[in-house]
């Protein structure tokens, strides 16, 4: 277990081994049923070279107010928590699909799905780059079977979503970081990783 404002390392892992995409994060919350992590604004971003191009190279950094991941063992998403404009303004709850995250030496390995469920304040779920899906499917980074168990996997997330809720608390929109959590000590844990 990790404690709260210690820097660890979240990495993408593809399913041939290759972590192809790297950033720090702090911890939040480190508890047997929930990790929570922060990409705070300004972290870096590492794309070790390899036989492709993440989707996200070229950008250097985080941007915007930073982001908020609450994830389950076992689970095969994470919530992230995105706020917006000047007054930091939370508008509705960001389901990555994403595999369930493994611990390491510095850090966790997931890998994204690529397709995303938007939970709206009013309980309205919105379906997010399920085009994506087929275009990661046509280059060859997820199988048809694989892309049909993720697709499977939203739906069942939604039913849950509309039958039971949300399993977070709402409190989580309200959170804020510590100021000490700037990019300057994820710069220095990424140096190191």
């Amino acid at each position: 277990m990790w404690s709260e404002g210690e820097t660890i390392v979240r990495r993408e892992v593809r399913n041939d081994g290759w972590a192809w995409c790297q950033i720090p994060v702090v911890v939040v919350r480190d508890e047997p049923d929930l990790l929570a992590t922060f990409i705070p604004t300004g972290a870096p971003f590492t794309f070790p070279p390899g036989p492709e191009t993440h989707p996200w190279s070229g950008r250097e950094c985080w941007q915007g107010h930073g982001v908020l991941m609450l994830q389950r063992p076992g689970d095969s998403y994470a919530v992230w928590v995105f706020w917006h404009g000047e007054e930091r303004e939370f508008r509705s709850w960001y389901l990555n699909l994403q595999e369930p995250f493994r611990r390491t030496a510095t850090g966790y390995d997931t890998q994204d799905l690529e397709l995303d469920l938007i939970l709206h304040t009013g309980g309205r779920i919105e379906w997010k780059d399920d085009e994506l899906l087929d275009l990661r499917v046509e280059e060859g980074r997820f199988t048809q079977d694989q892309a049909r168990d993720i697709r499977a996997e939203g739906r069942r997330l939604a039913a849950e979503l509309e039958t039971r809720g949300h399993w977070w608390d709402a409190w989580w929109a309200l959170w804020e970081p510590d100021p000490a959590w700037d990019s300057a000590a994820p710069v220095r844990a990424a140096r190191h990783a």
